[in-house]
């Protein structure tokens, strides 16, 4: 998807404050240096680090800029993305969602340059492909059992740019745990044996020298496809959250403001483009989520500029957001019916972007979080994290987990299943209280609620 400040209209001029011109050379121009991607870090904790990407632009982009940013752990505080059609100007303010996360710049700065197109002869909006297979690997841990194990295993995991895929966990009859990890890796170098020592020794680092690891290749590996029981599947995939859904009065007011968006579309302000307006409550992966919905409607996004609420605002914890956009064939969007179209689709994946539900499986007890996946096949990062942290703030142990795809709604979906230990301490099986409260605990997390 084109993303960006537009292209200058004749006659120039600004709309509510933005800038309607000065198109690829003044973009060229605003950035120093030859990189596609300028950091500017932040000078102390709690200040904002600026992303600067000037390259060629090309079909999703924007959103594959901040799918990657939300891998990293980094929360974008505001934003302005332009483009006059062949190269893209895109800044972004972001800092990190919690203290606890390490933020590898350099990689980042890496992954980010990789996405950039080297060519200037791009089409404008090219069909999406779908993306080349990574390659598996099997990493098996051996350790004591503790609560939050898995949790503490995804955190290094995740700080190394390993993505988790499936895991599978047994204890041994002396009180050990095995836990087999199916991952792929961001920065494709675990077939290096540098690479897999600085994860086991960095893994040992982080949980003591009592556990031990190796990395295997898993060729054959397939993530597979989840199969869930039609009546669940119904349920968990449901367009709307029904009301039994909001399982406590805390959980109740937090989705009555994030269930609250205003959409509006104005093509009086721009000759060439729709001006779409959105304000809603902010939350965790919200401008991904724009983006990706934008994308996958085959939506050009001209200009854009991303807000957050100022201090004392009236709107405190709203974000504000303004795109100028055309349609692929490079109307405007001016049919009532389209936009009604797109209005629907842009509510539902912000204020929905993830399903959460806990559910019997024969005496156990499964927890499901599902989030659909993008045209091109990729899936929403840090999902696995967000929910096992959850978890572990619970106190809570996962017996087993799995991620698989599964169609619904004429659409891909990424399921997460999570088999959980019913205890004495938490139990489970018998406590409709208890499944609420981790019902709450893992969407306000995955919200960004809880960091």
């Amino acid at each position: 998807m084109p993303v960006g400040q537009v292209a200058a209209r004749p006659g120039g001029g600004g709309v509510g404050g933005m800038v309607l011109g000065g198109g690829a050379a003044a973009a060229a121009a605003a950035v120093g240096g030859d990189d596609a991607v300028v950091m500017q870090l932040a000078a102390a904790e709690g200040e904002e680090t600026v992303i600067t990407v000037n390259c060629p632009d090309q079909a999703g982009l924007g959103c594959d800029l901040c799918r990657t940013i939300l891998e990293f752990g980094l929360r974008i505080t505001r934003g302005d993305v332009s483009t006059d059609g062949h190269w893209c100007f895109v800044v972004f303010w972001v800092v990190p969602r919690s203290s606890s996360i390490k933020i590898r710049w350099a990689s980042l700065k890496n992954r980010l340059m990789s996405m950039c197109p080297s060519s200037y002869s791009i089409p404008f909006y090219p069909d999406i492909s779908q993306p080349g297979p990574s390659k598996f690997y099997l990493l098996k841990l051996l350790s004591p059992d503790r609560k939050g194990l898995l949790h503490d295993v995804t955190h290094v995991l995740s700080d190394l740019e390993l993505l988790i895929h499936r895991v599978k966990v047994s204890t041994t009859p002396d009180g050990r745990v095995v836990d087999l990890f199916f991952i792929t890796d961001g920065m494709e170098l675990l077939h290096t044996k540098e690479r897999q020592e600085e994860t086991c020794s960095t893994l040992m680092a982080a949980l003591g020298p009592s556990i031990s690891c190796e990395v295997l290749s898993a060729e054959g590996f397939q993530q597979g496809f989840s199969s869930l029981p039609p009546k669940i599947a119904e349920e968990l995939f449901r367009v709307e959250l029904a009301g039994s859904e909001i399982c406590s009065s805390s959980l109740s007011a937090e989705l009555k403001r994030v269930q609250t968006a205003t959409i509006n579309f104005d093509n009086s302000l721009s000759p060439a483009h729709t001006l779409v307006q959105i304000i809603c409550a902010d939350q965790k992966g919200l401008i991904y989520d724009i983006l990706r919905t934008m994308k996958d409607c085959n939506i050009q996004i001209f200009y854009g500029r991303f807000r957050s609420d100022k201090k004392g605002s009236v709107n405190k914890g709203c974000r504000e957001v303004d795109l100028f956009v055309k349609q692929v064939d490079g109307k405007k969007v001016i049919d009532p019916e389209k936009q009604e179209a797109l209005q629907s689709r842009l509510r539902s994946e912000m204020l929905h972007p993830l399903r959460v539900m806990i559910v019997s499986r024969g005496p156990d007890t499964e927890l499901l979080v599902a989030n659909p996946v993008e045209l091109s096949g990729k899936g929403r990062p840090r999902v696995f994290y967000d929910a096992t942290l959850a978890l572990k703030a619970l106190g809570i142990c996962i017996f087993s987990a799995e991620i698989g795809r599964q169609a619904a709604l004429e659409r891909q979906w990424e399921v997460y299943r999570f088999l959980l230990d019913d205890s004495k301490e938490f139990p489970l099986a018998n406590s409709p209280t208890n499944r609420n409260r981790v019902v709450d605990r893992v969407r306000k997390t995955l919200m960004g609620c809880y960091n």
